[in-house]
């Protein structure tokens, strides 16, 4: 966790303990744990697959597609297929001084082999900040969520101001839950723990 004890430690330099509208400046030695927790009311977190991911697995057959209201989209430049999704932020809380919070979204990726008819849907993803792990609804059910990413915030930036809060560079790895999920749907042994997917960033309205 010293990774995001790092994080929050930019984050409370960047001055987030004043919030919009002339929040009192008082010190963090005289603030309770509530006093910079925050309502989140919008936002967004994209996800760009990193080098030879969307490659591999179109090699492999498997497409990925957004889920509604989730987008996609390729990033300009580089030579490398990547792929962007977006997931619209639909509330959640965080605690501006400590990162401390947990971010809900609409919308997923369904992971497809066309020629098989094998899918995989995962959605609903919620983040935790302070455990660096995001979980996900599986094909539509409520009932079965699992931790589908690893969070890392080692090399991550934080940017405040006007009501908005931007996590950008966060590392995302696959878990042991979700590699063995995906390998077993499509008969696969191109998913394992710890594989490196991309970067996310996270746009925070409150």
């Amino acid at each position: 966790m010293g990774a995001f004890k790092r994080v929050a430690a930019v984050a409370m330099a960047a001055g987030l303990f004043f919030g919009a509208g002339g929040a009192a400046a008082a010190s963090a030695g005289t603030l309770g744990p509530q006093s910079n927790q925050v309502r989140l009311t919008g936002g967004d977190t994209s996800v760009t697959t990193g080098p030879g991911i969307a490659g591999a697995l179109l090699s492999h057959g498997i497409v990925p597609l957004a889920v509604l209201p989730g987008t996609q989209g390729a990033p300009a430049g580089g030579g490398n297929v990547a792929v962007t999704f977006a997931f619209p932020v639909t509330g959640g809380w965080v605690n501006l001084a400590t990162l401390h919070g947990t971010i809900y979204h609409s919308g997923g990726i369904l992971f497809i082999d066309p020629s098989t008819g094998k899918q995989i849907e995962v959605s609903d993803f919620v983040i935790s900040v302070h455990l660096g792990v995001l979980t996900a609804e599986v094909n539509g059910d409520p009932s079965v969520r699992v931790p589908l990413l690893d969070l890392s915030l080692a090399h991550a930036t934080v940017h405040a101001g006007g009501e908005k809060l931007r996590i950008s560079g966060i590392v995302l790895t696959l878990t042991r839950t979700a590699a063995s999920a995906l390998d077993g749907t499509f008969g696969t042994t191109l998913f394992s723990a710890g594989l490196e997917l991309g970067t996310a960033s996270t746009t925070l309205k409150y």
